[in-house]
C-alpha cells in the first residue's frame, strides 16, 4: 500500500490508517527530516524480527525509535541535567540521543545496547510526529538504503523497492541524503559518534 502525505499537514485519516497498521503489527515505510526510515511499534516483537530480515542486520546492533518530545523520552531514558540543557536546544532536529535506558524490563532487547543504554529520535518531521503520536508509544526508527547501501531520497523508487515487502509505505515527498548526527550523551562532554545532518557547531557551544 502507498499513500501520499501532505509533509507540512498531514492528512489525519492517512495517519490514522497507518497508526491501526502499526498496532495491527505491521511495518512501514515512513519520512523523517533525514532520510526515509522503516518503523514498527516498539512493542512488537515480530515488526521487529521482519525489520531485521528486511534490512538484513546484525541482531547485535540495537535500533533506535522516535519519540514525540523532550518529556516523552524521559519515560525511556535517564536524562541528566545536561543532557536536558542540551536536548532542549536541539530537538526536533536531526539528532540520535544516546541515553540510559530506564524501561529495561518494558522495551525489546533489540532496542537495548549492551551498554544499556537507548538511541532516541525526535525529528522535526510532521509526519513521523503525528504518526508516534496517533500510535500512542515509539516507533521504531532505521533509515532505509538500496541494495548497494546507498540512501534513496526519490519516494517512488522507495515505493517500488520496499511496497512489495512492508504494509505501507508514506509518502512524503524526496528526503535528504543524509542521517542523522549521533550524539552520545552519556559521556561529559557529549560525544559525536557520527556526523551528520545536525550542527555540531551548536553543540560544542553547548
Amino acid at each position: 500500500m502507498h499513500l501520499k502525505v501532505h509533509p507540512e499537514n498531514p492528512q489525519k485519516r492517512h495517519i490514522e490508517r497507518a497508526a491501526g497498521i502499526l498496532r495491527d503489527g505491521g511495518v512501514l515505510i515512513y519520512p523523517t527530516d533525514t532520510v526515509y526510515g522503516i518503523g514498527c511499534s516498539v512493542y512488537n516483537t515480530h515488526a521487529i524480527e521482519r525489520i531485521y530480515q528486511i534490512k538484513r542486520q546484525d541482531r547485535s546492533k540495537p535500533f533506535s525509535f522516535i519519540c514525540s518530545d523532550l518529556s516523552h523520552i524521559s519515560e525511556y531514558a535517564s536524562v541528566s541535567n545536561s543532557a536536558f540543557r542540551l536536548m532542549k536546544q536541539l530537538i526536533p532536529g536531526p539528532y540520535t540521543f544516546i541515553l540510559p535506558a530506564s524501561r529495561l524490563k518494558q522495551l525489546p532487547k533489540s532496542l537495548i545496547s549492551k551498554r544499556k543504554t537507548v538511541g532516541i529520535r525526535v525529528p522535526k518531521n510532521k509526519i513521523s510526529l503525528r504518526l508516534v503520536a496517533s500510535l500512542g508509544h515509539p516507533l521504531l526508527s532505521a533509515g532505509i538504503a538500496d541494495e548497494r547501501g546507498e540512501i534513496i531520497n526519490d519516494p517512488e523508487i522507495i515505493r517500488q523497492q520496499y511496497e512489495p515487502i512492508v504494509d505501507l509505505v508514506l509518502d512524503g515527498g524526496n528526503s535528504l541524503l543524509e542521517l542523522s548526527t549521533i550524539l552520545d550523551l552519556t559521556e561529559e562532554p557529549p560525544v559525536v559518534v557520527r556526523q551528520g545532518a545536525g550542527d555540531v557547531s551548536m553543540l560544542i557551544a553547548a
